[in-house]
């Protein structure tokens, strides 16, 4: 029960006495005064209406009060009206009065849009009498939906009209509700489909279920109220029905008493208007009451107007007026009716105008609750309120009371700047009032990372593993905060098993692995995690953390791999069909994971050189090498024998034909003997492979390979023979093998073999004796032939001199008898040649290429002319040679660019030579030149 004397006073209405419109003159306008003797009055659709009693011009009138005060009036009924009610959201006006002596009450229904003479048309009239007793009616209420009205009357009785209460024929009227008590107060209530009315008696109060057939009631109370000392609340209050006694003020549930107030005093006149509960009553220093309340005041009455705030409970008006006939809202503002005729107006003031004449005094008395409430039923905006409740924990903070003002400045967020509440709760002392602050600034998302940061390090000081959990383990639709921020600051406190639960959630893949490998030190999950994760995610992590999972999981993370880089699938099925067609990882890029790892790393390379062909080069080359140092290191024979043919196959299956190079190296660095050889065999590095068993003294191996490739590159030989030259132990019989081939092919001069046997000790004559016998006698032969041709070619040149004579001093006798084209019969017109040839004409035109030549001689003249040229520029072209070869720094590329040239290749034809020289001794010194430069430039 509130105490009325506790509650505050304020003046949030302006009096004022309506007055007449000012006159053309603008003189004072003097108070309006309404007609005498007004006995009833109610207002809604823009005007103020009244009801007389019998006027001394015989008609009891309804006046009409607009805005203007232009007042209009109309006969209702003869002798009086008692009672007035008017719709708010329709133009139907209802009324209760009398047209003849003695209690016989008539009920009028007017629609006020439509007219009938000038006056407004009356659609339904009826005795209000319940049943044939007649009794006076002591309050009347219509339902706004227009389908409800029911009349209370002195002897108890309520008679309630159902259906259409404009018409007659559409509408049923029954007695609701007997009793022995007057009834004093009705009232529908609707909440939803659900129609209550409240029926208040002097004695009781009860409600009835209008929506439920035989119409169920219930007592709410054994105490009433006198005549209009009742009024239902509006939605603010619940649609609670006001009761007023003289000591207290109740309200009510249709099934149920609420709240009560101690207002003391008489109570006269209740209504309920935008919130506020008017109540008019007897001043204290007047009389007590009658014997019926609120019927009989007198003239000399003073009585009191006050307008209660319940909600905030506060006085928002007082005042003293002189016999007040009743109380009216409307336009916005409560008219106060007087006996003596005067209208008093009592306008709101605005909402900034109350708080203002109410915060000062207010704050200055610490009622920062009141003032919160009262600007909150006004509606105060956001920014006015966050003022108050700042000012409200300020003074809370102020006087010790942390944790009341920090449920203040939770009020403030969103308005007042966070910082300004932290530094005043950065003392541990109040580290929880800080926590729930900062909760509540991420329940709003208006926290930032440094308050993420901040309340998490108040859950780790506050130990508080519950609130922790609570606040990190949210949906993810009501995540408030720095979701990163958040896994920073629990990994550095060492809440490891947090943080990796919000980068789990939250999708942080990288802080996941970080977490789990460098503080958890858990592999295995991290593994397992990574084989859930999209593919570009799988394949950026493992080239980030493949190191550390290899040396920890090595199996696991190889297998992983494998999968990674031909067929990856999420294992939590991340992606959908489809998604990860064509998706393989470059498995050459995993290479440097396997550091160390030499058995996993083989089995990734083997796995993939079999289920990928096309598989990267470095793949294959990382294998070989793999394979090759397998191989060096190991000391099983069987092993090793296993090995070895791994890594020749490897070479063999033709994965190394762009990096010959490189396999090479990786060969010789390994000594791996058969792969070098195959190597240089698929390169046709001959030469590199005599030197290989030149290096290894294998001399047979050197006689073999010249046997193998020496037709390809006849140097071999020669190399051979300077080889063995070089060697100081017996090497008779490969000496002897090296020369006959020589011999056979004849690739180098009998004085170059010499000199290079001349090197070796052991090298005795009888090594080379066949060899030089065999030569000197080939080269006595071919100068014996030579010698042969030369003396033919003597007399076959004296021969021709002579005839040349004979020509040019005796005459030619042409003694042919056939043509030498077509072996028939000369016959004239023919041709003659000195050479002896003859020719019909028309032969020799069709055969001759020139007119000065024979036919028949031409090819062997030609033949020999174009000998004759090549001789003499080959005799030129040696000149040439010798001095470019002295002169040059590259030997080598002269004497490749001769035999380019094919400047080098042996003529059939010898003419004459030079005195003192052969054809042999000329050549033979050429190759020894060629030989000696060659050596040099190399």
């Amino acid at each position: 029960m509130a105490a009325y004397l506790q509650w505050r006073r304020f003046v949030f209405f302006d009096r004022e006495t309506v007055r007449e419109p000012s006159g053309p003159d603008g003189a004072g306008a003097k108070p309006f005064a309404l007609p005498p003797g007004i006995a009833v009055c109610d207002s809604g659709r823009g005007s103020l209406v009244f009801g007389d009693i019998l006027c001394g011009a015989g008609r009891c009138q309804i006046w009409f009060l607009p805005r203007s005060l232009q007042l209009s009036s109309f006969q209702a009924y003869k002798l009086r009206v008692t009672h007035l009610y008017q719709l708010k959201q329709h133009s139907i006006l209802v009324s209760v009065g009398e047209d003849e002596e003695g209690i016989n009450p008539l009920v009028k229904v007017w629609n006020l849009e439509k007219r009938d003479g000038g006056n407004p048309l009356c659609t339904r009239i009826f005795p209000a009498i319940p049943g044939n007793k007649p009794t006076v009616v002591s309050c009347l209420t219509v339902h706004e939906n227009l389908n409800f009205m029911a009349i209370g009357f002195a002897d108890g009785s309520v008679v309630l009209t159902k259906g259409d209460i404009t018409r007659d024929r559409h509408s049923k009227t029954q007695i609701l509700h007997e009793g022995s008590y007057p009834v004093t107060g009705l009232a529908f209530r609707q909440s939803g489909k659900t129609t209550h009315l409240f029926v208040v008696t002097t004695e009781n109060i009860q409600s009835y279920m209008l929506s439920v057939k035989d119409y169920p009631h219930l007592e709410l109370d054994t105490h009433g109220c006198g005549l209009r000392c009742s009024s239902l609340s509006d939605p603010s209050q619940d649609l609670q029905f006001i009761v007023a006694g003289n000591e207290c003020v109740y309200l009510y549930q249709p099934d149920e008493r609420g709240p009560c107030f101690a207002f003391e005093g008489q109570k006269l006149i209740v209504h309920w208007y935008r919130g506020y509960l008017i109540i008019v009553s007897k001043d204290r220093k007047t009389s007590p009451k009658s014997e019926f309340a609120g019927t009989e005041a007198q003239n000399s009455d003073k009585q009191v107007l006050n307008i209660y705030d319940l909600c905030n409970k506060f006085i928002a008006y007082s005042s003293i007026f002189d016999d007040i006939v009743d109380v009216l809202a409307e336009w916005g503002s409560l008219y106060v009716l007087t006996r003596d005729g005067k209208i008093h107006v009592l306008q709101e003031k605005d909402t900034q105008t109350k708080l203002e004449a109410c915060k000062s005094m207010l704050f200055r008395k610490n009622l920062f609750e009141m003032a919160i409430n009262l600007a909150k039923s006004h509606h105060l905006d956001s920014d006015g309120l966050s003022e108050i409740f700042r000012q409200y924990g300020d003074h809370l903070y102020n006087k010790g009371n942390h944790d009341g003002a920090i449920q203040q400045y939770i009020r403030t967020i969103g308005k007042l700047e966070p910082s300004y509440v932290i530094r005043k709760f950065l003392d541990a002392q109040r580290i929880h009032n800080l926590t729930a602050y900062l909760q509540m600034l991420h329940l709003q998302s208006l926290a930032n990372a440094d308050h993420t940061t901040l309340l998490l390090n108040c859950y780790t000081k506050l130990k508080d593993s519950s609130k922790l959990e609570e606040f990190i383990k949210t949906s993810e639709s009501e995540v408030h905060f720095d979701v990163e921020t958040a896994i920073k600051v629990l990994r550095q406190a060492g809440y490891y098993s947090h943080a990796v639960y919000l980068a789990e959630k939250h999708e942080h893949h990288e802080w996941y692995l970080k977490i789990q490998l460098e503080d958890i030190k858990n592999y295995q999950e991290a593994l397992h995690y990574i084989g859930k994760l999209p593919f570009e995610q799988a394949e950026s992590n493992m080239k980030r953390y493949g190191k550390i999972l290899m040396h920890h999981v090595p199996n696991e993370t190889t297998e992983l791999l494998k999968i990674l880089c031909t067929d990856y699938c999420p294992s939590g099925g991340n992606e959908g069909p489809g998604v990860l067609e064509g998706k393989k990882a470059n498995s050459e890029e995993f290479i440097p994971v396997f550091a160390n790892n030499s058995r996993e790393l083989k089995a990734f390379l083997e796995h993939m050189t079999e289920v990928q062909a096309d598989s990267p080069q470095g793949v294959y080359d990382t294998l070989l090498e793999l394979r090759l140092q397998n191989w060096a290191h190991e000391q099983d024979e069987q092993i090793k024998e296993k090995l070895h043919n791994e890594a020749l196959t490897l070479l063999k299956s033709g994965r190394f034909k762009t990096v010959f190079d490189k396999a090479l190296v990786l060969c010789q660095m390994h000594s791996f003997k058969d792969g070098v050889l195959y190597l240089y065999e698929q390169g046709k590095l001959f030469q590199q492979i005599m030197h290989y068993h030149m290096q290894n003294e294998q001399y047979k191996k050197v006689i073999e390979v010249c046997e193998l490739y020496g037709d390809q590159e006849a140097c071999l030989w020669e190399q051979a023979l300077g080889y063995f030259a070089r060697k100081e132990e017996n090497c008779k019989e490969y000496i002897a093998a090296v020369l006959k081939h020589i011999e056979i092919k004849n690739l180098m001069p009998p004085l170059l073999v010499v000199q290079t046997l001349a090197h070796n000790s052991t090298a005795t004559l009888s090594v080379i004796k066949d060899y030089l016998v065999n030569k000197l006698q080939k080269q006595s032969r071919q100068i014996e032939q030579d010698e042969q041709r030369i003396q033919k070619y003597r007399e076959e040149t004296t021969r021709i001199r002579l005839e040349i004579e004979e020509l040019k001093a005796s005459p030619k006798i042409f003694q042919k008898t056939k043509c030498s084209i077509c072996t028939s019969a000369l016959e004239l017109p023919s041709v003659h040649f000195l050479c002896g040839h003859s020719f019909h004409q028309h032969c020799f035109e069709s055969y001759s290429e020139s007119d000065s030549e024979c036919p028949t001689c031409m090819p062997e003249n030609r033949k020999m002319m174009d000998m004759i040229r090549a001789q003499e520029q080959k005799r030129d072209l040696h000149d040439q040679f010798q001095h470019q070869l002295k002169c040059s720094n590259d030997g080598f590329s002269v004497v490749a660019d001769y035999f380019g040239r094919g400047v080098f290749n042996k003529l059939t034809l010898i003419t004459d030579l030079p005195s003192g020289k052969t054809a042999t001794t000329i050549e033979a010194g050429l190759q020894r030149e060629l030989l000696i430069h060659t050596k040099r430039s190399t």
